[in-house]
């Protein structure tokens, strides 16, 4: 009896311990499906994301207010804001009549070029003109685009006008210049246009071609098809003839 005692308790020790081994080799593995499981990264939320780039609310969305930008008034380009184009230009006839007035323009991004905003600051309504126009001249001094004779439209609505091209063009990003030309008698200081008032300092830092206001030749009653920017000169815009306010759209 002893004996078989013995043997039944022994086998019912070895039971035991091989379910002990048995439940020791299943929980870790458990434990581990239930740890990679938990550690499994978590997809982004893309349609947050997207709709953070889209608003512009998130972290790199902009550095705060940048100032007005021609876009914010329907315009492609300027020579400057307008809320800043407070001052003047006027000139006698005999001063600027027949000289072609340069504005040098920058663009950075591909535009379609249709018409040359003027800031038309007064007008006199006894003046005489005739072959005035506008145009534009790339950074090689070739004439690109130019206005019909624009002296109907300076004769009236002392505003800013946008003044049609006699064709659009595709405008690549670079140097331009808008070239006025005026031409027939007024009265000094009626026939004016906007400006930044900056006067001398306008072309601070600059040599021609590339001066920002200059003119070039007199007795013109049309934009020829090209012009010299080396020949750009100062000597009117040092006079009080500088810094018109032009757009573009």
């Amino acid at each position: 009896m002893r004996t078989r005692t013995t043997t039944a308790t022994a086998g019912l020790v070895a039971a035991l311990a091989a379910l002990l081994v048995l439940g020791g080799c299943t929980a870790p593995k458990e434990n581990r499906g239930t740890a990679a499981h938990s550690a499994a990264p978590v997809p982004p939320q893309s349609s947050t994301s997207g709709s953070a780039a889209g608003s512009g609310t998130g972290a790199g969305a902009g550095s705060g207010f940048e100032g007005p930008r021609p876009q914010d008034q329907n315009l492609l380009a300027w020579t400057g804001d307008p809320n800043d184009a407070g001052h003047v230009t006027a000139q006698s006839a005999a001063g600027v009549g027949g000289r072609i007035t340069l504005v040098r323009i920058v663009l950075r991004e591909q535009i379609t070029w249709s018409n040359i905003w003027l800031g038309l600051a007064g007008i006199d309504p006894n003046a005489q003109l005739s072959n005035c126009y506008l145009g534009v001249y790339d950074a090689t001094g070739k004439l690109v685009a130019a206005t019909p004779d624009i002296s109907p439209q300076l004769m009236t609505d002392a505003i800013a006008k946008p003044l049609a091209l006699g064709k659009p063009f595709t405008a690549a990003p670079g140097t331009y210049f808008i070239a006025l030309l005026l031409n027939g008698n007024w009265a000094t200081n009626a026939l004016t246009l906007k400006s930044t008032g900056a006067g001398i300092s306008v072309n601070a830092g600059l040599t021609p071609p590339s001066l920002r206001y200059s003119t070039l030749l007199t007795g013109q009653t049309s934009l020829p098809a090209s012009v010299n920017l080396a020949e750009q000169s100062t000597s009117t815009i040092n006079t009080g003839w500088a810094s018109q306010w032009y757009a573009i759209s």
